[in-house]
């Protein structure tokens, strides 16, 4: 797999409005936001996308989501609620090849998004 912009913010070689951090999981801010919050989960090791993860991963697959969850509670935005998207690949929408997990709140989301 290729170096990409999230394996650098990991490795502190680009700056990010970091908001969570543990030992598996990173967490910033989205610099595109599509809500008014826009939060992206990433594993500190790299997996470029969900096709790419494997049994052995879902230990660290249940952290991220878990992260988001509890970073929601924390943040006061689980109560009206938040939407959790994981795309994979080009026509899933995913523009960088390291899974993630946005979280987006702050708004009432709509079906279709839009």
């Amino acid at each position: 797999m290729s170096d990409t912009i999230f394996g650098k913010i990991v490795r502190r070689e680009i700056p990010a409005d970091i908001v969570y951090e543990d030992d598996d999981v990173l967490a910033f801010r989205d610099l595109n936001p599509q809500a008014p919050v826009h939060v992206l989960f990433i594993p500190k090791r790299a997996i470029a996308t969900l096709n790419d993860a494997h049994a052995t991963d879902a230990e660290l697959l249940g952290k991220l989501l878990l992260a988001a969850a509890g970073y929601a509670r924390r943040e006061g935005l689980a109560e009206q609620g938040y939407r959790t998207v994981v795309n994979c690949n080009e026509h899933g929408g995913q523009t960088v090849f390291h899974l993630h997990v946005h979280l987006l709140a702050g708004r009432r989301m709509h079906w279709p998004p839009g």
